[in-house]
């Protein structure tokens, strides 16, 4: 920006555009909730991994247990909706 003939003008123009720039599109408290969903959704991929069998003539009734089938597959579902409350949450505005 020039600014030659007023000065005060351009430095409050300045220092506006500097706060807008520090400020994220999501408050903290959001992308802490984001963080928080990730984390239970890698929980959740955690909960369904295993069961396999080292040799692979052998089968392992394992791979159906209730752990695989219906806990993880909820704890993921979870995850997602936190992530998605989070970014649809909205912050509040200071006046």
């Amino acid at each position: 920006m020039i600014c030659i003939i007023n000065a005060s003008r351009c430095k409050k123009e300045k220092k506006i555009m500097e706060e807008k720039n520090k400020n994220f599109a999501l408050p903290k408290k959001n992308i802490t909730l984001i963080i928080i969903g990730f984390a239970i959704m890698v929980i959740g991929f955690i909960l369904l991994g295993g069961g396999g069998s080292s040799d692979p003539d052998v089968f392992s009734p394992a791979i159906f247990s209730a752990r695989r089938l219906t806990v993880a597959p909820i704890v993921i579902i979870l995850g997602i909706i936190v992530i998605i409350v989070a970014i649809m949450r909205r912050g509040k505005i200071n006046d």
